[in-house]
């Protein structure tokens, strides 16, 4: 990284570090008895599993759930009338047929679109190819007929409060999104929606994360019972300085690499366990999903993946008898 943008980094993490603290020396965190660290090791379906069926769609949910996924990882964003829907990007454009800023539509506009449209096999969503190269495109519309046990709305942008309602026993893992980067109030405005949301629930089978982190404080100031993860200024602070996260956090998510630099390696796991930490594993990029990888992860001691190829990860942890919740097996760091 260039001596000036790791001088930016450090500046932008230790303000954040300084507005939203961590645990005083010698204070009792609140992850001594972290629950967390006992659920593993997890099969965190990556937006359902993008490569393996369209991202964030009902369709993806139930399918990962059904070959085996422990739990769910989604994306929020709230449209014009203030409804949490299930997406990762701020517009419509790359997974739909429809195009336009999900903020600047209202649910009935964006729960109508197609979110299979764009769906390629093993690529996730890419436009432009030739028709064929999309099976499941026409399904939300009725020009195909759905999968056996699926219907057309399942190829939809669904409400979040329909996957909650369809999942109710399954943990979840949400990603509080905003319009863009720069846009703090649009992170600060999910938080708060998602909070009332989840608040309603009652349930606390859940982690919610952003790469935001002031709208985590802002998320966790207003639902103080629902578990937690930093986002990357929070990450950066422990990773380089140390500092432990703000009060709620269980979970410490993480990519494969960021900057050229090993983040998911097993000296940083064990800190983090030592810290009361769990300590779940992204790719999105940050290294391939593939077999290789998926094992290596596994054997770094991380508590969780969150595989864009949940049935593959799945087969990996079957074949190797790893243990999962409520399944005994191999502990692969025992």
């Amino acid at each position: 990284m260039h001596p000036m943008r790791r001088a930016v980094v450090l500046v932008v993490t230790v303000a954040l570090v300084l507005a939203f603290p961590g645990p005083a020396a010698g204070e009792t965190t609140r992850t001594t008895d972290n629950p967390w660290l006992d659920a593993r090791v997890l099969n965190m379906a990556h937006a359902g599993g993008e490569n393996e069926a369209p991202a964030n769609t009902l369709y993806a949910f139930k399918r990962a759930v059904k070959l085996g996924a422990n739990m769910l990882e989604l994306d929020v964003q709230s449209t014009k009338d203030d409804q949490l829907v299930v997406i990762h990007n701020a517009t419509v454009d790359q997974t739909t047929d429809g195009t336009g800023k999900v903020r600047d539509l209202t649910f009935e506009q964006v729960h109508e679109l197609d979110a299979a449209y764009n769906f390629i096999p093993g690529r996730h969503a890419v436009p432009g190819e030739p028709p064929e190269s999309y099976p499941l495109r026409g399904v939300r519309t009725g020009e195909k007929k759905p999968p056996p046990g699926y219907q057309p709305s399942d190829f939809a942008i669904p409400k979040l409060a329909d996957v909650l309602e369809a999942f109710p026993r399954t943990p979840i893992n949400i990603e509080i999104k905003g319009t863009s980067d720069a846009d703090i109030p649009s992170f600060l405005h999910n938080a708060k929606l998602l909070a009332r949301l989840l608040k309603k629930t009652g349930r606390t089978d859940f982690i919610v994360t952003s790469f935001n982190d002031l709208a985590v404080a802002k998320f966790h100031l207003l639902a103080p019972d629902i578990p937690i993860a930093p986002g990357m200024a929070g990450l950066a602070a422990y990773f380089l300085l140390g500092v432990k996260p703000m009060h709620g956090t269980v979970a410490l998510q993480i990519p494969v690499r960021y900057q050229g630099l090993e983040i998911a390696t097993p000296e940083f796991i064990r800190r983090a366990h030592a810290d009361g930490y769990a300590v779940h594993v992204w790719f999105s990029g940050t290294a391939p999903d593939d077999e290789a990888t998926y094992n290596r992860i596994i054997d770094s001691c991380a508590d969780g993946l969150m595989p864009a190829y949940p049935a593959l990860l799945e087969r990996i942890l079957d074949e190797r008898g790893i243990e999962r919740p409520g399944r005994p097996g191999v502990d692969p760091c025992g």
